[in-house]
């Protein structure tokens, strides 16, 4: 079988990017929290001492959207003069918010999707989160050094920081990993030497699974040999800029729109994580090793306008079947998706980094596998 590489990447909850996301998402849970059938399209742009709000709300909610944003930013870690450039208590914030266009709205009302579009789902059976391998260890790099920083394990790490990780394949099958690339910000008075030790061994690994590493792998940690200036003021960040690492590190296709900031009426959310949800019931259901799932909408069109099934070849039967048992399973219009996954909650802030899927966490309904024995049923 042919080998070849496949990289993949995540970052924390303190790059720009991702404090934009978290905003965004933060400020949709506090006015769901209010009002559950709250329209919220709401984006974020933050840099050098500035946050600025824009968007589309339509809700009998009644939040200060300034002061949701200052819990957010404190809450992730930009606090204090160490992170000269952004700060919680004295960025300006301007909020440039109005109402939801009325044209959008009455194809809504009537419980058709809420832009036309197209939506991409994907499982494989690489991990026992049913998740590309690369994309997996990369989360989970994150999720450790965010774990060390929050329990102040070392006093020099900060918000910002950025993994990668390169797999080597032999066909479909993983066989080790060839690279891991760490930035993380840190304070100006611990060196490159003890960072990259630190990373090395209470980072990687304890993340990535031994077998997987070999002498061989290549380490390239902090690579610019300094990273102090980081976050908002070392690059400015953008609500829905890392589409790639919320969803599946580029294993599996991501379709026209980014996540964070949408109410659940957008199907590029909620049709995004039907389609998550049905690509890993069909893997946990044996009908195949890999699956990908297309949906596709058009504005005020409650039924989906097609339905696509790709197994790359892995299908236990075959893929028109399986679309075809999909239909009959799977609720696919956007009124019936919130209600099958209980979108209608103040979940979303802890989707925003870490990535939307292969999260074991019972408010992430779209990772359950409850749809198992209905799809070998109907299977036969």
């Amino acid at each position: 079988m042919a080998k070849y590489l496949f990289t993949s990447e995540s970052v924390s909850m303190g790059h720009p990017d991702k404090i934009c996301d978290q905003i965004s998402d933060g400020i949709l849970d506090a006015l769901i929290a209010q009002d559950p059938k709250s329209r919220v399209a709401c984006e974020a742009l933050c840099t050098t001492d500035l946050l600025v709000l824009s968007g589309e709300i339509t809700s009998q909610a009644q939040i200060d959207y300034v002061s949701v944003a200052r819990d957010i930013i404190r809450d992730i870690g930009y606090t204090g003069d160490e992170y000269i450039g952004f700060d919680a208590d004295t960025c300006q914030i301007f909020v440039a918010l109005h109402r939801q266009s009325g044209d959008i709205a009455q194809g809504v009302d009537r419980d058709g999707a809420g832009d036309q579009g197209l939506m991409f789902g994907y499982a494989c059976n690489q991990t026992e989160e049913l998740m590309p391998l690369p994309i997996a260890l990369a989360h989970r790099i994150i999720a450790r050094l965010t774990e060390v920083r929050r329990n102040n394990e070392v006093n020099w790490l900060r918000p910002d920081s950025k993994s990668q990780v390169t797999v080597e394949y032999e066909g479909s099958r993983p066989i080790r990993v060839t690279a891991v690339v760490v930035s993380t910000q840190h304070a100006d008075t611990v060196s490159q030497a003890e960072i990259a030790e630190f990373v090395k061994t209470e980072v990687v690994a304890k993340t990535v699974p031994e077998h997987l590493l070999t002498a061989e792998t290549t380490y390239h940690i902090n690579p610019t040999g300094r990273f102090v200036i980081g976050g908002p003021h070392g690059d400015t960040g953008l609500t829905g800029r890392k589409i790639i690492v919320d969803t599946y590190g580029g294993w599996g296709r991501h379709g026209g729109g980014a996540f964070s900031g949408k109410d659940p009426t957008k199907v590029d959310r909620s049709a995004a994580y039907m389609a998550r949800h049905i690509a890993k019931n069909v893997v946990a259901a044996g009908l195949a090793d890999e699956c990908e799932v297309q949906l596709a909408y058009a504005i005020g069109v409650a039924e989906p306008v097609s339905v696509h099934i790709d197994t790359k070849g892995t299908g236990r039967i075959a893929d028109e079947r399986i679309s075809q048992i999909i239909r009959d399973v799977f609720p696919l219009t956007p009124r019936a998706i919130i209600e099958e996954l209980k979108l209608r909650r103040p979940i979303f802030r802890k989707t925003a980094w870490g990535g939307h899927f292969g999260r074991d966490d019972p408010d992430f309904t779209w990772e359950k596998t409850d749809k198992v024995s209905a799809l070998r049923e109907a299977a036969g």
